[in-house]
């Protein structure tokens, strides 16, 4: 009997045990192969500015692999007591610890696809900080359910300034450069938009908000817009004439490279 009561303690303590283990398992392997095909692709760049795109691209879904990994095996996460709330609430703070890095170098990449300026560049990658924060601190909050909302509510009017300045300042300066980087950069800004507008919906439909559904449909849902978020979207960036070049265009003769 005692062996039984044991054995079922240590598979209560298994990650497997959580009913949203699956999708970070998941989310761990995608990011994972994302990362490795990533390096695989910038092998043997010699070109400093690829190199640049190239190794933030890299660091995205590495760092969120660590984050999927920590919060699989258990350690990305605590327990709130919310006030006036029934059960305790699974706050998966590693989530936002990935976000809190990943994020800013997704917003770095496409400043750099833009050219902007330092000064545009620190205003994005402290607006995106401070979003991510207060929606941590939000997600952390148990004095009352509606502080809850507060947070949310302050991190989504950042998530809006953010959004203005990609349509607004990013926008107004790629429209000065080619046209295959034009291109590559409303795709990737228009992919932002809309990915990144989903994860305030799941929140707040999730079990940190209204708990309209259940934590492993969050999870599932989280997963899917964080891989198509990061390997989607460094996929689509390293595919780009912009980044790598117009590999297709004819190399220039010796009397051509002579006469240059």
């Amino acid at each position: 009997m005692s062996l039984a009561v044991e054995a079922g303690a240590l598979l209560q303590q298994s990650p497997l045990a959580r009913p949203e283990s699956i999708w970070l398992g998941i989310g761990f392997v995608a990011m994972l192969l994302g990362t490795f095909y990533f390096i695989a692709k910038g092998w043997g760049v010699t070109d400093p500015e690829q190199q640049e795109y190239y190794i933030l691209t890299i660091m995205v879904p590495a760092i969120a692999a660590a984050s999927y990994l920590s919060m699989f095996l258990g350690f990305g996460y605590s327990t709130v007591e919310v006030a006036g709330f029934p059960e305790a609430l699974r706050i998966y703070w590693a989530r936002y610890a990935d976000w809190l890095f990943t994020t800013p170098l997704l917003l770095l990449d496409l400043a750099l696809l833009a050219d902007a300026d330092r000064n545009t560049i620190y205003a994005l990658v402290l607006t995106d900080a401070f979003m991510i924060v207060t929606g941590l601190v939000g997600a952390l909050e148990n004095n009352a359910f509606t502080y809850r909302y507060i947070w949310w509510t302050v991190s989504t009017i950042s998530f809006v300034f953010l959004l203005y300045m990609l349509y607004g300042t990013l926008t107004s300066k790629v429209a000065e450069l080619d046209d295959e980087t034009q291109s590559t950069f409303t795709t990737l800004r228009n992919i932002t938009l809309v990915l990144w507008t989903a994860y305030p919906i799941v929140w707040i439909v999730g079990t940190e908000g209204a708990g309209i559904v259940p934590l492993g449909i969050e999870t599932l849902l989280y997963a899917v817009l964080d891989v198509t978020a990061k390997v989607g979207f460094g996929f689509i960036l390293l595919r780009s004439r912009a980044i790598v070049g117009d590999s297709s265009a004819p190399t220039p003769s010796a009397d051509e490279q002579a006469a240059d």
